[in-house]
């Protein structure tokens, strides 16, 4: 029997140990945390997302929990439209998910094949030719045929694979949060239960999880918003943040206020925006009789305006288990660092493109922006929607 290491019990790593195992690998899945323990927030997933996870089985486990989301289009912070809502196919609407609900469907994905081990501090890891990969933590050596590193942004691995990959701040950071359903304001009847507010190097989005229990939305319901700003993370409390936020949102339309009062500071969840700059040479390390590979944000770390973080990460899980059940365990390493490298070179630079224009800031910056904005978003939009919905997994 073939075994795995994964290292890192976020979505990505969770998605790759489940379908190895369901492969018939034994899987050894490590977390640094003393327990899985997901943000309460949520997360927008696009058909190539959806379709990522429709190839790893979890397609059923998805529409359960999953809330479809109409195109609202974009505003100023004084009502004016920037950009005009967008029909959308049914079959390429993104969806949004409660991370809760999202990691409750991958842990039960996991099955009885994987050995789930909590409080592992990598310390180093060993993808050398002609021996078998490993990583260890000071005390334990877990060696494998295949080690699988998904431990994110400040991935150890990747620090010792790929040195020259670098993470770097954007300058700006993010709050979030998830105002369960019986503190969720009702959205005016006049707005759609999306919405995206654009100002000067501010941006809100509001996203409606339906009511609880109702069909096709999260058993928790709620809205889910993510608010940006220029600058570093606050180093105050919850509280004084949520005061902050309230202080920079006033006179923003609705229901941006009423979004902002529901919030308990109990619910917010700050982080700065970082990537990776340069992103790695290469993500396939083959060893000879195994290999070592990167995946997820411990690969490619990207700022968030598309919406493709958790997207590539199920893309590359399911890559992956494609590749491992069609060719020898080095050629699959191989074929995978080949498959998606372009696929993600690709992804980031869109991604950065689309970040010039919402980062704008100054008078004569702002009214660029809002010049081009029209034109541009949806030429911008359209390529990043055509990217994301013509992803296959590997036949």
């Amino acid at each position: 029997m073939r075994s795995a290491v994964v290292v890192g019990a976020g979505v990505g790593g969770l998605a790759v140990a489940g379908a190895l195992a369901r492969s018939g690998w034994q899987v050894t899945l490590v977390e640094g945390a003393d327990r899985i323990r997901p943000e309460p927030t949520a997360v927008v997933l696009w058909p190539n997302g959806v379709r990522a996870l429709r190839a790893l089985g979890l397609g059923a486990g998805l529409d359960a929990i999953a809330t479809p989301l109409a195109s609202s289009g974009v505003r100023r912070p004084d009502g004016h439209q920037l950009v005009r809502p967008r029909p959308v196919a049914a079959d390429r609407s993104p969806v949004v998910v409660h991370q809760e609900d999202l990691h409750d469907a991958l842990i039960a994905g996991l099955g009885d094949g994987v050995e789930l081990r909590t409080g592992v501090t990598l310390r180093s890891i060993r993808a050398e030719s002609g021996a078998r990969p490993s990583v260890g933590d000071g005390r334990y050596t877990y060696e494998a045929d295949l080690v699988v590193a998904a431990d994110g942004i400040d991935s150890v691995a990747r620090a010792q694979l790929a040195p020259e990959a670098a993470v770097v701040s954007c300058g700006s950071a993010a709050w979030r949060a998830v105002i369960p359903w019986y503190r969720a304001p009702q959205l005016p009847a006049d707005l759609p239960p999306t919405g995206e507010i654009l100002g000067a190097g501010y941006r809100f989005i509001y996203v409606s999880l339906g009511e609880r229990g109702s069909s096709g939305a999260s058993s928790r319901g709620g809205i889910y918003w993510v608010a940006t700003a220029a600058g570093a993370p606050r180093p105050e409390s919850p509280e004084i943040q949520l005061s902050l936020l309230r202080r920079w949102y006033t006179g923003w339309p609705a229901p941006i206020a009423d979004l902002l009062d529901a919030t308990d500071p109990a619910d917010l969840v700050q982080q700065e925006i970082r990537e990776l700059r340069p992103l790695p040479r290469t993500y396939g390390f083959p060893t000879g009789p195994g290999g070592a590979v990167l995946l997820g944000d411990a690969a490619h770390a990207m700022p968030p305006h598309l919406g493709q973080g958790a997207c590539l990460a199920f893309e590359d899980a399911a890559t992956l288990a494609a590749l491992l059940r069609e060719s020898r365990l080095p050629d699959a390493v191989v074929a995978y660092d080949r498959i998606r490298r372009p696929r993600v070179a690709a992804t980031v630079r869109q991604t950065r493109r689309m970040s010039a224009v919402l980062q704008a800031r100054g008078r004569l910056a702002l009214r660029a922006r809002d010049a081009v904005l029209g034109a541009l978003t949806p030429r911008l939009l359209g390529s990043a929607g055509t990217t994301a919905d013509q992803w296959r997994p590997p036949s």
